[in-house]
């Protein structure tokens, strides 16, 4: 039993994700931005759609949520914070709920720092984290409504799951990401692997994401600061980079 998930490209750097319980047969798709690539991903994928989940309130993450819940009737979940905010939800949660997928479940975090209400979605069957824009490939979203101790807060939280777990984010940041990261940690060997492993995958066609927590780990320098001054410095100056 578990959870599978494969990106579907939208927008211009975005990613939904289709997740699969491979126990059910039951599908989600993750802040469906766009509808007519997302569509046509669950079409090719069968057909079948049981639950629309939302990160945060960003357009391009929420834009495209009717048109899909009208489509094939999926209820949406999404943060109770953010309710006022997002298109209508059938479920608001907050952090610690559960949030049911055909014989799995994910545990739903509370990450604010991008935006207030920001949420991700933790899927211990098969190790899949739904980051949204808290955590990305070699770094973080921006400080837009949050602060720097929220996001620390919120990394930290991340930091705490296991090794293998799938850090399935919400954009094709990583190769910007790495320039910053190398200015930064250039002796850092395990940054120069990922690196080279993200520009052999872009120079196939292939999305660099989803990487691994073990990896971001060694790699993410919003990951390895030690607290939330460096942690404010880093984002700083990554801001001005």
């Amino acid at each position: 039993m578990s959870i599978i998930a494969t990106s579907v490209a939208i927008l211009k750097d975005n990613y939904a994700w289709l997740l699969r319980d491979s126990a059910t047969g039951a599908t989600a798709i993750v802040d469906p931005a766009d509808p007519a690539p997302v569509i046509a991903a669950i079409e090719a994928a069968g057909g079948r759609l049981d639950l629309i989940l939302l990160t945060h309130h960003h357009a391009d993450h929420v834009a495209g949520t009717d048109a899909v819940r009208d489509r094939f009737g999926a209820p949406v979940v999404g943060a109770a914070a953010d309710a006022h905010r997002l298109p209508r939800l059938d479920r608001a949660v907050t952090e610690a709920d559960t949030v049911p997928l055909g014989a799995a479940s994910a545990r739903v975090i509370d990450t604010p720092g991008h935006t207030r209400g920001q949420i991700n979605f933790f899927f211990a069957d098969g190790a899949v984290l739904l980051s949204g824009d808290t955590l990305f490939s070699l770094g973080c979203g921006r400080l837009i409504e949050g602060n720097a101790a929220e996001m620390f807060a919120s990394l930290e939280k991340l930091k705490a799951l296991p090794d293998e777990t799938l850090v399935c984010c919400g954009h094709e940041y990583t190769e910007s990401n790495a320039r910053f990261a190398l200015s930064v940690a250039p002796d850092n060997a395990a940054l120069r692997a990922r690196v080279a492993e993200a520009a052999a995958q872009r120079a196939a066609g292939q999305p660099t994401v989803p990487s691994t927590m073990g990896s971001e780990r060694a790699a993410n320098p919003f990951l390895r600061a030690p607290d939330v001054a460096a942690f404010a410095a880093l984002r700083a100056a990554k801001d001005k980079f």
